[in-house]
């Protein structure tokens, strides 16, 4: 499979020893479940939180309640930490994974909290630092979840 992305990635990540943490909301398991399509992915990949109510992503991955009161969920700062957060709540053995990535965002239909549909964030954490992608996808729900995924993945690729 030389054109498979996601297989690629997670074999150069296996081979640089780093462990990945997903957190999702818009994208609801799809991203966790494409990192977990190849076989070997047990090698890096530590787990996945969908954190689809606000609410759980402060509880859970740490999201800062009033960041998520001021600005809601679809905001670069909730990605980037929600990609923070995945990181020490799945550590393994007191071991954070060493790349946490997240999505949040629209997916429609319709616009939320002033966003329109496509509007997406990812937010990706490495031990030298944390950062947020702006996207604006263009489909239906689905299409927009699917390429959240596939941009994530993108993303993440383009970082090693």
């Amino acid at each position: 499979m030389t054109d498979d992305l996601t297989a690629r990635l997670l074999a150069d990540l296996q081979q640089r020893g780093e462990t990945l943490a997903v957190a999702e909301s818009l994208t609801g398991g799809l991203l966790v479940a494409e990192f977990i399509r190849p076989a070997g992915a047990s090698n890096v990949v530590y787990g996945g939180i969908v954190a689809y109510n606000t609410a759980v992503k402060a509880s859970l991955l740490g999201v800062d309640a009033e960041l998520l009161r001021k600005h809601g969920p679809v905001h670069p700062e909730v990605a980037e930490q929600m990609a923070e957060g995945a990181r020490h709540a799945l550590a393994v053995d007191g071991s954070p994974a060493s790349i946490g990535i997240s999505t949040t965002g629209v997916a429609g239909p319709g616009s939320q909290d002033g966003h329109p549909e496509g509007t997406v964030f990812i937010g990706i954490s490495l031990d030298g630092g944390t950062r947020s992608f702006a996207l604006q996808l263009h489909g239906d729900r689905g299409r927009v979840r699917t390429a959240a995924v596939s941009e994530a993945v993108r993303i993440l690729s383009a970082q090693f």
